[in-house]
């Protein structure tokens, strides 16, 4: 899905190659029609187009092929890694500090391995191009998902209901309700594809890298979408609760609420 998505907006600025191409007329159109074989002047584009060739001309469809691999297999590439990234962050992740108080939990704080030097061990970088733009994606994503991952905060969720009244001094460790991450309080403005792209662009400190700005584009914008499905289909689950129940005397106060209680989850509980 986030190569579809990424390659879909890298189309859509619709790119003609070469870039600002004038057909000539008159004389000189002639001589430039007379200048090429037989075969020459109409030739078959390469598909799916990233590129758009300004003309069938052979050497406007080679020019547009060419970059149609080039930018494909980057893009390819680097979808690749973010995603491998993401997942192998997603099975280590966890949450801790979280404070139970009878059924309700809040506070906790996500630590989870950092993405940047996962995405770019993984990233495109057999050519020169390639590497600058993978340590420029690589970079921003790492630290724009840091920033987002710190933000995340459980607020009055009643994830332990058995805790409201419990016959013993205390809770034994308790998976939480399950709930989605979309449910829980958090900052995702590091994350917005505005940000992200200027950050790459500012990153990569060449003006005159050839189309980056589209190519960071459609990178921030597929990242972008993949997230907000993530958010609403990633569900937050076996954060283990367990506390002291101070107010349990049996046989005066037979029953009573977890208070002070802590939840800490298991690597892989975001699923």
């Amino acid at each position: 899905m986030f190569k579809q998505l990424a390659k879909l907006k890298f189309t859509g600025n619709n790119i003609k190659l070469p870039v600002n191409w004038s057909q000539p007329s008159g004389t000189k159109g002639q001589q430039y029609n007379d200048a090429f074989k037989a075969g020459e002047g109409t030739t078959a584009p390469g598909m799916p187009p990233l590129f758009f060739a300004a003309t069938m001309n052979k050497y406007h469809t080679d020019t547009q092929k060419k970059l149609n691999q080039d930018f494909g297999e980057f893009i390819d590439g680097i979808s690749d890694a973010i995603c491998s990234a993401w997942s192998t962050w997603q099975s280590a992740a966890t949450m801790v500090g979280v404070v139970i108080n009878a059924v309700t939990a809040v506070g906790g704080q996500v630590v989870g391995p950092p993405m940047g030097p996962l995405i770019l061990a993984q990233g495109p970088k057999t050519k020169p191009n390639h590497m600058k733009y993978t340590s420029a994606v690589a970079n921003t994503i790492g630290t724009a998902w840091l920033s987002y991952t710190a933000t995340i905060k459980v607020t009055g969720m009643p994830w332990y209901p058995a805790f409201a009244a419990l016959p013993m001094p205390v809770a034994p460790p308790t998976p939480n309700i399950p709930c989605p991450v979309i449910a829980l309080t958090q900052v995702k403005a590091s994350l917005s594809p505005a940000v992200m792209k200027q950050q790459m662009v500012g990153m990569l400190g060449d003006p005159q890298a050839p189309h980056h700005q589209e190519l960071f584009d459609c990178i921030c914008d597929a990242f972008d979408k993949v997230f907000t499905i993530w958010q609403a289909s990633t569900m937050v689950t076996n954060v283990l609760g367990t506390g002291p129940v101070p107010t349990f005397a049996p046989p005066y106060v037979p029953v009573g609420p977890v208070v002070g209680g802590v939840g800490t989850m298991t690597p892989g509980g975001f699923v």
